[in-house]
């Protein structure tokens, strides 16, 4: 089928397999990972024109997917989903080895989650993958690895499929993905780079030929050695994870000195040499990528006789500041929280998604709990997922339902509903209101008819 990019001189369209497995639709978090990356990875690719396979364990899953049901929440994934198999270039299935054999790039797109008990990442999926697809191979095939491994992963994929098909015309290559939770589509297709760990021509010509309808957009194109590659991937999440940490302890500082946090982060993000991403203060940075990736690269460089005493102290303050959320909101209601209601607002680790994982809801709502009060709920999307983690909160299906009556508001994930809230509504029918600006972690405390609005990383609100 042809490729709709009518400006693009000449275009390959290459068969491709994905392998997002080996327990990824299960229902358990840590698993999560791989079936987001493959799937989001699948459907884009497809969506460039050429014919792809993911390839999953769970036959219902499989079946689900076929029929439109998608298991995760990504803006225009369903759409985007529905349009491919209905043309015809995007297919799901349990059997791997039809499709590996048919394919020019497989990609392995599975979760590393933290290995219990020394933080490493677990290559379990990984490795099993690799021993799967190389029984399967035929012909010259580009095997890439799409998940987050870390240094040297490749070169134990390769030992692996050497060792099981020593016949196999075969090229390993990394092939990092940097997609955001909520905005992967558009990081997908619109990146700021496209990082290729290999040194072998005819990899990088069938990976250009993958990415090629890209250059429509003039994404860079970089072109690494393997390990290389599989380096810048840990390096940009643990940058990331300190701009993030960095503003934090900005944010405290502003707190006691009387400065607003958010027009500190607007004059240093203007500095180009700075940037206005990831400079936003709140409770801490969770999700599935920035806390294991840090302990990952932590634990590769110990491996490594090297310690990163930076990314260390980014780990340890975002966990400790975690923590102190719940003390932040028993100060702002008086200090003390036996026997009252408190309204939390937004429980993913972030907007625009469902995502639950080392969400910094989760010891803010298990803290309020553990200091006796009661707490209800609201998120827009991520109820389902957040009543397996936090089984003793009360969930509304309405913000104001759910702050009505409460005795202090925490505004945990800043979603757009959350910015927009009728604050005059709330005051005047459920006595709880508040000044609001957004991307903060605010806690409003009732004093009969006035309020009280304690911000992370400006000095409290008068009542009003």
């Amino acid at each position: 089928m042809p490729i709709s990019f009518p400006s693009v001189a000449k275009c390959f369209k290459r068969r491709i397999a994905l392998t997002i497995r080996d327990g990824l639709f299960q229902a358990i978090c840590h698993d999560r990972h791989g079936l987001y990356v493959g799937l989001v990875s699948g459907a884009c690719v497809a969506d460039f024109g050429h014919q792809v396979t993911c390839v999953g364990k769970d036959g219902g899953k499989i079946a689900a997917l076929r029929r439109g049901e998608i298991p995760i929440f990504e803006p225009g994934l369903d759409t985007m989903v529905a349009a491919n198999v209905k043309a015809k270039r995007l297919d799901f299935t349990t059997d791997l080895s039809a499709p590996v054999a048919e394919a020019e790039a497989v990609f392995i797109a599975v979760g590393t989650p933290s290995r219990r008990g020394d933080g490493h990442a677990d290559l379990t999926y990984v490795y099993a993958a690799a021993r799967e697809i190389a029984s399967a191979l035929s012909g010259f095939t580009v095997v890439v690895t799409k998940s987050t491994v870390p240094v040297g992963t490749g070169d134990e994929v390769e030992r692996l499929i050497r060792e099981a098909n020593p016949s196999a015309d075969v090229v390993i290559a990394s092939n990092p993905e940097f997609l955001r939770e909520g905005a992967a589509i558009r990081d997908f297709k619109f990146p700021d780079r496209i990082v290729v760990g290999t040194s072998d021509e005819r990899a990088r010509r069938v990976l250009g030929d993958v990415y090629r309808p890209l250059s429509l957009n003039q994404a860079p194109l970089m072109f690494t050695a393997r390990r290389t590659a599989e380096l810048i991937k840990y390096a940009a999440n643990a940058f990331l994870a300190t701009k993030i940490t960095f503003i934090n302890e900005i944010a405290d500082l502003s707190e006691k000195v009387g400065a607003d946090v958010q027009e500190v982060a607007r004059g240093i993000g203007l500095d180009n040499r700075i940037g206005s991403k990831f400079l936003h203060a709140g409770p801490g940075f969770g999700g599935s990528c920035f806390p294991k990736d840090t302990r990952a690269l932590i634990k590769i460089a110990l491996d490594h006789d090297v310690q990163l005493r930076i990314v260390e102290a980014v780990l340890g303050v975002n966990d400790n500041r975690k923590r102190a959320m719940a003390r932040k909101v028993a100060a702002a209601a008086g200090g003390s929280l036996r026997g009252r209601t408190v309204a939390v607002l937004g429980l993913t680790f972030k907007p625009d998604t469902d995502d639950m994982r080392e969400a910094p809801s989760i010891p803010l709502v298990t803290g309020l709990l553990d200091m006796g009060a009661k707490v209800r709920a609201h998120d827009p999307v991520g109820m389902e997922q957040a009543r397996r983690e936090l089984p003793d909160i009360e969930d509304c299906d309405d913000p104001y339902a759910c702050v009505k009556g409460a005795d202090a508001m925490v505004v945990v994930t800043e979603w757009v509903q959350y910015r927009t809230l009728d604050l005059e509504r709330l005051k005047r029918r459920h006595g709880a209101a508040g000044r609001r600006r957004p991307a903060q972690c605010l806690a409003f405390r009732r004093h009969g008819a006035h309020i009280t609005c304690e911000s992370v990383g400006r000095a409290p609100l008068p009542r009003g």
